[in-house]
């Protein structure tokens, strides 16, 4: 009842918009006797597209009309009496009205109860408890759905009202028919005797003049509510967010707020087709044919707007198209149900269009049917499914045979040059009543031959897809943008490749700033109004490197998505740090500290640097691991095989950190047998020398004493997997000395550092 309270001191403008809830579909009065009861009823738990939900609907419509009753009957006194009338007509009225619908009984009390609330919080300057205000999404939702619950509303009123005009109109004609009667009697009265044809004579004239006269003021009152029901069907297409082409991008809810729309729409072109029957059925002059007319031509705009924008791509074919590659695509039209399209399922046609072609098809010019290129299997039939009520085409194995590329601009590349695929119907709604036809366009496609294109196809895609502006002719973009808005646009690409919650932070935003910039500040807000080109992004090389910097980027994503996501993800990998900051973070820690960091020189490699003092130095890299390197050998393994690195940067035990990823060691006896995943408290054997002998060949890793000189070892052959030990040929085997420095062959090696054997060796 509090509810109730707070809206009864509503004042002015909020006041009456209160007032206007309420009428014949829900007086107000019920409202207020009834205030408790309906405020503890259960309204928003019941679904109203649920046809299960009725039961309890009738339930609570029950309860509503006996709680009237008990009101009705309570009331004595004077002042009682006649609110026991009102209550109990009230009660007979709501039962009459919605006992054989009454979900609208629900949805109109719910419209009620919303619109009371915003009214409310309205007036109390959004000053009402956080737990009861929502987002501006939500909020937005909420507007929504407010404003079909109010066109269903207006709509149900002009059908009440048009149901009206046709009775009206019915017992009109009759009484025409009774004037026509008449006069059809005062030609008898001829053959009547004077006297008896004078009495039948004035009867009939009182009774004409009085029919006359009431035929005209009904013909007034009918022209007068033709032009009111008229007048009531507002263009309901007017709502916050429609006639806008939502693409790819559909929200959960959107398809159904279209279905309810195009219902709303089309229960108001049928009213307009009834009333124009009417008209014809009794043509009285006036403007309601020509109102009719333009109300008509109006309505029918809407849908075509309507259907237009809701003939969607609910699945994108891939922004990258590689020829001869088999790609798929959705089409959907959010409203084919509603409309009953799939009654006579269209067909969907695919083709291949340049920027051009799009640009001209935007503007209505006439394309000739022109194509960029040649698409295969690329007609589809819209299929309807029962359970969901979708209609949709379904592509599911085109292939873009070949590809006709326009006339380069300047320093163009192919991968800049960016094509659409555009998808197109012809289908008809009411029984032929209405024919559209109707297209759209892909989001811009890059077209490439070759794998080798794939990258620099990316960086086009991507900065399309950041830094494109609504409305835009296809498909034009800025040529320069802050960086802040390229930090962004990175960031979410980040994200969503390494399918990770780990983003960017802002001193990898500082890193990259300083790598893009060749800059040396460490301060993100010192780069904030520095803009970025397109050249700058991927048309010239970095200064004193032979790529790019998208290259470089995508380099970093591609290895940490098919090696490193969950190292990434565990923070085990700094990552975006240049060689003096590694320095600079490991200078002051314990022997035997490392990080990971992305290679300056190699793209997608990574570096080992870690901290280990010796007479040559203190710090220590390693020439960086590619991603071939790691289809080999993962990074765990290498890491576990260096036993002189012991802490991941700042202080975490390595084992800690990578031994859940290390590769399980299988007996030779039981190689044959599936492998079981490593137990995370498995430990490596102890390091040993392995000297072979004559054809033995093994490997582990060692420590190699000083007096061991480089030129006692025999350089050997490229590094074999275990599996291919036993039918190695012979001859000298590589060995791989990762923890070494670059030493003279001539001196002997450091004590200290453990040496990591990857591969049989000879003494």
């Amino acid at each position: 009842m509090a509810g109730w309270i707070q809206a009864q001191q509503l004042q002015g403008d909020a006041l009456r918009q209160m007032q206007v809830l309420y009428g014949q579909h829900f007086p107000i009065e019920v409202r207020h006797y009834l205030a408790q009861w309906i405020e503890s009823q259960p309204w928003d738990a019941i679904d109203l597209d649920n046809p299960q939900d009725r039961a309890q609907a009738a339930q609570l419509l029950e309860g509503l009309v006996q709680e009237l009753q008990k009101k009705a009957e309570h009331q004595v006194g004077e002042d009682g009496f006649l609110l026991k009338i009102k209550l109990g007509h009230y009660a007979t009225q709501l039962q009459n009205t919605y006992d054989r619908c009454p979900m609208e009984l629900v949805r109109c009390i719910r419209h009620i109860l919303y619109n009371e609330q915003r009214l409310v919080r309205e007036a109390n300057n959004c000053s009402s408890p956080a737990g009861i205000l929502v987002d501006a999404m939500s909020q937005k939702h909420l507007q929504i759905n407010q404003t079909f619950e109010e066109l269903r509303l207006v709509t149900q009123d002009t059908e009440n009202e048009l149901k009206k005009l046709q009775q009206t109109q019915e017992y009109f004609i009759i009484q025409y028919q009774e004037s026509l009667r008449l006069q059809a009697q005062f030609a008898q009265l001829a053959q009547l005797n004077p006297q008896e044809r004078l009495s039948r004579e004035t009867a009939l004239q009182q009774k004409q003049v009085s029919l006359e006269a009431w035929l005209q003021r009904e013909a007034q009152t009918l022209q007068q509510y033709r032009v009111g029901v008229s007048l009531g069907w507002e263009p309901p297409g007017s709502g916050p967010g429609w006639g806008r082409s939502h693409h790819s991008h559909v929200g959960p809810g959107t398809p159904r707020r279209c279905e309810k729309l195009a219902e709303i729409i089309w229960q108001n072109r049928q009213q307009i087709r009834r009333a124009e029957h009417l008209c014809q059925q009794l043509p009285i002059p006036g403007p309601v044919e020509e109102m009719l007319a333009e109300v008509n031509a109006t309505i029918t705009d809407i849908i075509s707007a309507l259907v237009t924008s809701t003939f969607i791509i609910e699945k994108q074919p891939p922004q990258v198209l590689k020829t001869q590659t088999k790609f798929a695509a959705t089409v959907r039209l959010l409203v084919g149900g509603k409309l009953n399209v799939h009654m006579n399922p269209p067909q969907v046609k695919a083709t291949i269009i340049s920027e051009q072609q799009a640009k001209s098809l935007l503007k209505n010019e006439n394309t000739r049917n022109e194509c960029s290129g040649e698409i295969l299997n690329n007609c589809c039939v819209m299929e309807y499914h029962q359970a969901t009520g979708t209609l949709s085409a379904h592509f599911r194995n085109m292939s873009l045979k070949r590809i006709k590329r326009a006339d380069r601009r300047g320093a163009e590349s192919v991968t800049e040059e960016k094509f659409t695929v555009l998808f197109e119907s012809q289908f008809s709604v009411g029984s032929n009543e209405l024919v559209f036809q109707v297209k759209t366009l892909s989001l811009p496609v890059v077209v490439i031959v070759h794998g080798s294109q794939d990258h620099n196809a990316t960086a086009t895609v991507l900065w399309d897809n950041a830094f494109a502006e609504p409305g835009r002719v296809p498909f034009a973009v800025p040529d320069k943008v802050l960086w802040p808005q390229l930090c962004e646009a990175l960031n979410m690409k980040f994200k969503a490749e390494v399918q990770s919650n780990r983003g960017l932070t802002k001193e990898n935003l500082v890193f990259l700033a300083q790598k893009l910039f060749n800059s040396s500040s460490a301060h993100l807000e010192d780069y904030n109004s520095m803009s970025v080109s397109w050249s700058q992004f991927n048309r010239e090389n970095l200064p004193g490197w032979n790529y790019t910097f998208w290259q470089w980027f995508d380099g970093v994503m591609e290895v940490l998505k098919k090696h490193h996501k969950p190292h990434w993800n565990d923070g085990a990998i700094l990552g975006f740090v240049n060689k003096q900051q590694a320095h600079d973070l490991l200078i002051n820690k314990p022997d035997g500290t490392f990080l990971l960091r992305f290679s300056d020189s190699e793209i997608g490699g990574i570096t080992i640097a870690w901290k280990f003092d010796s007479p040559d130095r203190n710090l220590w890299n390693l020439k960086p691991f590619t991603t071939r390197d790691f289809s080999i050998r993962s990074l765990a393994d290498r890491l576990g095989d260096l036993s002189y690195l012991i802490y991941v940067f700042p202080d975490r035990p390595k084992a800690e950190v990578f031994s859940k990823y290390y590769t399980p060691v299988v007996a030779p006896e039981q190689s044959h047998r599936t492998l079981e995943p490593a137990p995370r408290t498995w430990t490596r054997p102890p390091p040993r020398l392995c000297v072979p002998r004559l054809t033995t060949t093994c490997t582990h890793r060692t420590r190699i004493p000083s007096s061991i000189r480089m030129e006692n070892l025999t350089w050997m052959r490229p590094w074999m997997s275990p599996g291919t030990w036993k039918n190695s040929y012979a001859g000298p085997w590589t060995v791989w000395t990762p923890a070494s420095p670059r030493l003279p062959v001539s001196s002997p090696l450091p004590e200290a550092p453990l040496f990591n054997v990857e591969t049989p060796f000879q003494l």
